[in-house]
């Protein structure tokens, strides 16, 4: 199953190294499960988007170490692929931009084509690439966002409720990033998703982080106080918690978190895993050892 990472630092810019390198459940490790791609979306200091991705998974690629450990940014997307549909290319590799934003998806959905004729009638077709669902449904919710003037919550909402009333879903769980937002979606509780909100640093002391896990140990130093959003908890700190289905989060520039619920309660057509094509299945399955 694809493993979604969003982090949110605030206004100054960090590394995510240990979340993407060292953790206990780091991005590298998670990518010997999935192996389909690997991508970074980062904003620069003038808070433009930057993407560095490949489709190979992550502990084979140099450049995603390279670029993890040099990389630093207000906010960061990540993603492992396992895919479900599209070839294994760059162009079907997350993180996916559009208007200035970056997304990333986890889940699947069906009638590919119903939701190809709304991004026509909403005028985003064109700004599909590739092949996968993740990105048309990245297309319908750049066209609500513009619809809204510019509201990104509001197009997420529209977006994902026109998917839940129109076609078959399993799961439509991301995060969206700009360089000083944060949004991530769980719809509706096929996937989990998880949040770590660690705003402990006392002002001026930077701070140590000791995190274990059944399978490694490892050390990090002043990683700032952020948000984490991420499919499975990364370290074994008791403060991760799991999203609720159906909600909207959101976090903004001074991390504060809020959560909305606007979507509707189940998907009018809910698919399960049973109802996917063998290799599809496989890749929406946990796959999370225990």
């Amino acid at each position: 199953m694809c493993r979604l990472f969003g982090l949110h630092a605030g206004r100054s810019p960090v590394a995510a190294t240990f979340w993407l390198l060292d953790a206990p459940d780091s991005l590298k490790v998670q990518s010997l499960r999935e192996p389909d791609g690997t991508g970074i979306g980062t904003f620069t200091s003038h808070g433009r988007p930057r993407v560095d991705k490949q489709p190979i998974a992550a502990w084979e690629d140099r450049a995603f170490a390279r670029e993890a450990r040099r990389l630093e940014s207000t906010t960061f997307l990540a993603h492992v692929r396992y895919a479900s549909l599209g070839a294994h290319t760059y162009v079907n590799t997350h993180p996916f931009e559009q208007d200035g934003r970056l997304f990333a998806h986890n889940g699947a959905f069906a009638d590919v084509a119903a939701l190809d004729r709304r991004l026509e009638d909403v005028g985003t077709r064109a700004l599909v690439q590739g092949q996968t669902d993740s990105e048309r449904l990245f297309a319908l919710i750049t066209a609500e966002t513009r619809g809204a003037a510019g509201d990104v919550g509001a197009g997420i909402a529209a977006a994902v409720t026109w998917l839940a009333e129109n076609v078959p879903v399993l799961s439509l769980n991301c995060i969206i990033t700009t360089a000083t937002d944060l949004w991530a979606v769980r719809y509706p509780d096929t996937h989990e998703l998880h949040v770590l909100e660690d705003r402990t640093r006392a002002p001026g002391r930077a701070r140590r982080l000791h995190a274990r896990s059944a399978r490694i140990s490892a050390r990090a130093e002043d990683l700032g106080d952020h948000v984490l959003v991420a499919t499975e908890p990364m370290t074994d700190d008791p403060r991760w918690r799991m999203i609720d289905p159906g909600t909207l989060l959101h976090v903004g520039s001074d991390l504060a978190v809020s959560c909305s619920f606007p979507f509707p309660d189940q998907p009018t057509r809910r698919l399960s895993v049973d109802d996917l094509s063998p290799a599809a299945a496989a890749s929406q399955r946990e796959g999370r050892p225990r």
